[in-house]
C-alpha cells in the first residue's frame, strides 16, 4: 500500500500552494504478462522539484515514457494543466513537457548550436512552404532559433562551444547540451532521466546548480536519479517505485528514513546505503557520483 507523507517545511510556500500542472492517476503499463508500472499516482505542482527513485528495473523510465507519449498506458490517465496529454511525443512537447533521456541522444554530427535549435522547432511559426523557399518568415524563425540557442548555451555553461560538433564535447557537457535542447522548447515541466549518470563529483555539483537555476526560471522538474545525495539535496518531495508500484511519497528526510526504502536498496553500493542511512544536507552541497543505469 502506498504511503504519502507531508512535510510543508520542505517546500517553498509558493510551491506548496501552486496548481498541479502534472497529474498522473493510476498509470499502469503492461507488456504481455509483465506489469512494469502498476497503478502509479503522481502530482507535480508549479515550482516544484520532485524526485523519482527506486532500484534498477523498478519501472521509473517506463513511467517517464508513459508521461511523455512514448508508451500508451494500459490503464490510467496523464493530465497536464487540466487536459489529458495525447499519447504522441511531439504533441506532449508542444503542450509544454520536455525531457532528457537515460542514454544521451544527441545529433553527434551536428553542431552544439544546431542541436539546441532542433529543440526549438516545436515553437516555430514558419510553415513548410516558407521553409522550402527560405521565405521571410523562415529566415526570421531561424534568427530567433539561433538567438534562443545561444542564450541557452550560455545558461547551461556551454557558451563558446556552439560551433563545435556535439560528439566532441565531454560527457558532462553532452549531458548539459541535452538539457539545453529540452529547454529550447520552452517547457513548463522538465523531466530529467538520470542527469548525473556517469558524472564526476564536480560535474554533479554543476548539475545541481543548473537544476536549481532551471527552477528559478519557473520550470517544474521531475527527476529520476540514483545519486541519493543529489535527490535529497534538491527535491521538495520524493516518490519511490519498487517493482512498478509506488511504496511511499513525501519529504526527503522522511523517505530516506523509511525502512521500506532502505530494504529496497539492500545489495546496493555501500555509498548509496550510507546516503540513505545518513543525514543528507538540506541545501545543495556534498554529492556523490554514483549512478547506475536502469534496465528498461
Amino acid at each position: 500500500m502506498t504511503e504519502t507523507t507531508e512535510h510543508a517545511a520542505a517546500e517553498p510556500a509558493e510551491a506548496a500552494t501552486a496548481e498541479a500542472i502534472l497529474d498522473a492517476r493510476g498509470v499502469t503499463m503492461r507488456f504481455g504478462g509483465l506489469t512494469a508500472v502498476d497503478g502509479v499516482d503522481l502530482t507535480v505542482r508549479a515550482g516544484e522539484i520532485v524526485g523519482l527513485i527506486g532500484p534498477n528495473g523498478a519501472g521509473k523510465t517506463t513511467f517517464f515514457n508513459c508521461l511523455t507519449g512514448l508508451y500508451v498506458p494500459t490503464e490510467g490517465e496523464v493530465r497536464f494543466r487540466g487536459a489529458t496529454l495525447p499519447p504522441r511525443p511531439a504533441k506532449v512537447t508542444r503542450a509544454g513537457v520536455a525531457r532528457t533521456f537515460q542514454n544521451i541522444r544527441l545529433f553527434a554530427n551536428m553542431t552544439v548550436r544546431e542541436n539546441v535549435m532542433v529543440g526549438h522547432h516545436t515553437r516555430s511559426r514558419a510553415g513548410l512552404l516558407s521553409a522550402i523557399g527560405h521565405g521571410p518568415r523562415h529566415r526570421r524563425t531561424e534568427r530567433e532559433s539561433r538567438a534562443k540557442a545561444d542564450e541557452l548555451l550560455a545558461f547551461t555553461g556551454l557558451d563558446g562551444q556552439g560551433d563545435s560538433l556535439a560528439r566532441n564535447l565531454s560527457y558532462g557537457a553532452q549531458r548539459r547540451l541535452e538539457i539545453a535542447r529540452a529547454m529550447a522548447s520552452d517547457p513548463a515541466l522538465l523531466l530529467l532521466d538520470e542527469p548525473t549518470a556517469g558524472m564526476n563529483p564536480q560535474e554533479t555539483r554543476e548539475a545541481e546548480e543548473l537544476v536549481l537555476a532551471i527552477r528559478e526560471r519557473g520550470v517544474a522538474i521531475l527527476v529520476i536519479e540514483h545519486d541519493m545525495r543529489f535527490i535529497m539535496n534538491l527535491c521538495h518531495r520524493v516518490a519511490v517505485l519498487v517493482q512498478g508500484s509506488k511504496i511511499i511519497e513525501g519529504a526527503p528526510a522522511v523517505v530516506q528514513a523509511d525502512p521500506r526504502v532502505i530494504d529496497a536498496y539492500l545489495g546496493a553500493p555501500p555509498e548509496l546505503e550510507e546516503a540513505l542511512d545518513g543525514d543528507a544536507p538540506s541545501t545543495p552541497g556534498a554529492t556523490t557520483a554514483t549512478a547506475e543505469e536502469e534496465t528498461p
